[in-house]
């Protein structure tokens, strides 16, 4: 029983370590986002000029966030279990 335990725990420290690595890149890709935005000097995603690098950056970060998302709800329903 103990060794499940501690592949529980070490499961749990991946799982925290991904969501971690996750919102480092999703840091990563703003800040991408914004030099973009800056280069090409449209910040309005409306407008017809906004470089497409920035909507595929954008659409990639948003992407990120919602699997952080489930990640973080597999997270916290893992813990309660234990």
């Amino acid at each position: 029983m103990q060794d499940m335990s501690r592949s529980g725990a070490a499961g749990e420290l991946r799982l925290d370590g991904l969501i971690a690595d996750l919102w480092w890149r999703v840091r990563l890709i703003n800040t991408d986002i914004l030099e973009e935005e800056a280069r090409a000097r449209v910040f309005d995603v409306h407008q017809p000029e906004y470089p497409l690098l920035a909507l595929n950056l954008r659409a990639r970060r948003d992407n990120l966030v919602s699997t952080i998302g489930v990640l973080e709800q597999r997270a916290r329903s893992t813990s309660e279990a234990a």
